[in-house]
């Protein structure tokens, strides 16, 4: 190696041991970091999670399916193109590593096994050995998780699981076998590390998280998550677990109440567009926080808005069309007459009323028949959705005193920005100036969102592209209307998930 190469060595060892003794001190431990390229693939995987996410909340199927203290333990993120984010934990005796989202969206942890012969996507990434573990305890207990586009399934094992320099002991998880589909071939991370809780567990497995609190390994049951939004940057993000880092937020936090235990679920309140109400969430709306979607999910009515205001490409759809040109002067007649809004699509013949909302005559399950036996949602058909849309809109335009020509004219184009059926708007690169804030409200406060934080950029020069950061999801009454805050708002701020006192927090990033 040479005098030289004995020297670089020398000092990367003794830079290394600086940085693990500051570590130490600070009661953190950090996790090197690992930059990845950009290209298509985390596009699909990030598009298909997100479908994925959407049927399962339409299932009510189980998921996917101050600074820190001497008590806290951080894991260092990745960034892949600012729409995956995973780290490093170890599996087994000695660790065997694999890369995970920590997923605040699922309560399971699954890895790839080397008893998957047959799946493709296990061959592209590690794969879990019982056999060379000395802590490994047989459990065989069938396990299946369902998605929109596939499944996984395998069976529960037990082992050590490590994280930073937590040890978990005898904890349950998923040896996958089987891994169908696109989505996890293209992935850039091994396995899913769920974060919810035990209510939405596969097989009632108890969540690591769960375990950490359990065995004493934290004082404090809490977690944050930090994701660094320059993908270009050193560090992807971290997250602590046991408390938080100051040095990564601003200010205090704005906590609000868990409202409904399985995934982090909250109420929110009114969504602004360059600071004018969108109405549809002024009664307030659900809303999760979840660290396993790449984009930020919301009622369609609310994403079209956006998609009109920002200049997103959209579907034309003719459903919507027609409903304004043969019923929207009768809409806007009753609304203008104070006809209870949720009443308004029945009384002009294209939905039926249950009571509290609008919902089709033809009712059917969107799922299967197994499926639905759990408590999945209902999907009413297009014009009757079209027509509840228009309800929504017009609302909002008679609140700002505008004519009912120009109502009628703006409900028409935004007919022609309805969001792409594959989840992904395009947008223009060179208009993000024009671009409006958007602004969600959480317990009484504004959380903006400015364009270059919700418009993701892939690509540089001339072979730039820019996508929306929002994608339509409607889930309906009661669960929904719900909105998934997913990395493009936890990115923005930082987040706390408090397990003992049962509630989520925000700041702004630092």
């Amino acid at each position: 190696m040479g005098t030289r190469g004995v020297a670089l060595l020398l000092l990367a060892a003794v830079l290394l041991l600086q940085a693990l003794l500051l570590a130490s001190s600070e009661g953190l431990v950090r996790v090197a970091l690992k930059k990845l390229p950009v290209d298509q693939n985390g596009r699909v995987a990030a598009r298909l999670s997100a479908e994925e996410r959407q049927r399962l909340l339409l299932r009510g199927a189980n998921a996917l399916g101050s600074g820190g203290d001497d008590d806290s333990d951080v894991i260092a993120l990745k960034n892949y193109m600012n729409a995956q984010y995973f780290g490093e934990i170890g599996v087994g005796s000695p660790q065997q590593k694999f890369t995970v989202i920590f997923d605040t969206g699922s309560s399971n942890l699954w890895v790839p096994s080397s008893k998957c012969y047959f799946s493709i996507a296990c061959y592209f990434h590690s794969r879990y050995k019982s056999g060379q573990s000395s802590t490994y305890k047989k459990n065989g207990k069938p396990a299946a998780i369902r998605y929109g586009t596939g499944s996984i399934a395998g069976f529960f094992s037990e082992d050590s699981v490590t994280l930073g320099d937590l040890v978990v002991k005898d904890q349950e998880f998923i040896e996958a076998t089987k891994e169908p589909g696109l989505t996890f071939m293209v992935a850039k991370f091994d396995g899913i590390l769920g974060l919810g809780f035990q209510e939405i567990s596969v097989g009632n497995a108890t969540p690591v998280w769960y375990n950490m609190v359990k065995q004493g390994l934290i004082s404090d049951p809490v977690f944050s998550f930090w994701f660094n939004r320059h993908a270009d940057e050193g560090e992807g993000g971290e997250i602590v677990f046991g408390g938080m880092d100051s040095s990564h937020y601003k200010g205090d936090h704005t906590f609000v109440p868990v409202t409904r235990k399985g995934y982090w679920q909250f109420n929110m309140g009114d969504v602004l567009v360059d600071g004018k109400s969108t109405g549809f969430c002024a009664g307030g709306c659900a809303a999760i926080a979840d660290s396993g979607t790449s984009l930020l999910a919301g009622p369609t009515a609310i994403i079209t808005e956006i998609n009109e205001k920002i200049g997103a490409a959209g579907v034309v759809s003719q459903e919507c069309k027609t409903v304004v040109s043969q019923y929207g002067q009768q809409i806007l007649d009753l609304l203008l007459a104070e006809t209870q809004p949720a009443k308004i699509c029945s009384q002009v013949g294209l939905c039926t009323f249950d009571g509290t909302h609008g919902v089709s005559a033809g009712i059917r399950s969107v799922v299967d028949d197994e499926a639905g036996k759990s408590n999945g949602g209902l999907k009413s058909d297009p014009m009757c959705n079209a027509c509840e849309m228009a309800v929504v809109w017009m609302q909002n335009q008679l609140a700002q005193n505008k004519t009912q020509e120009l109502i009628l004219n703006y409900i028409n184009q935004l007919c022609e920005r309805l969001p792409s059926p594959m989840g992904e708007s395009a947008v223009d690169c060179g208009s993000l100036a024009s671009m409006p804030d958007i602004a969600f409200t959480i317990g009484g406060k504004k959380f903006k969102l400015k364009p270059e934080q919700y418009i993701l950029k892939v690509g540089e020069g001339q072979a730039a592209q820019c996508i929306s950061g929002f994608t339509a999801m409607d889930i309906p009454p009661p669960r929904g209307p719900l909105w998934i805050l997913g990395d493009v708002f936890m990115g923005v701020y930082h987040t706390v998930f408090d397990y003992g006192k049962l509630r989520v927090g925000f700041a702004e990033s630092a």
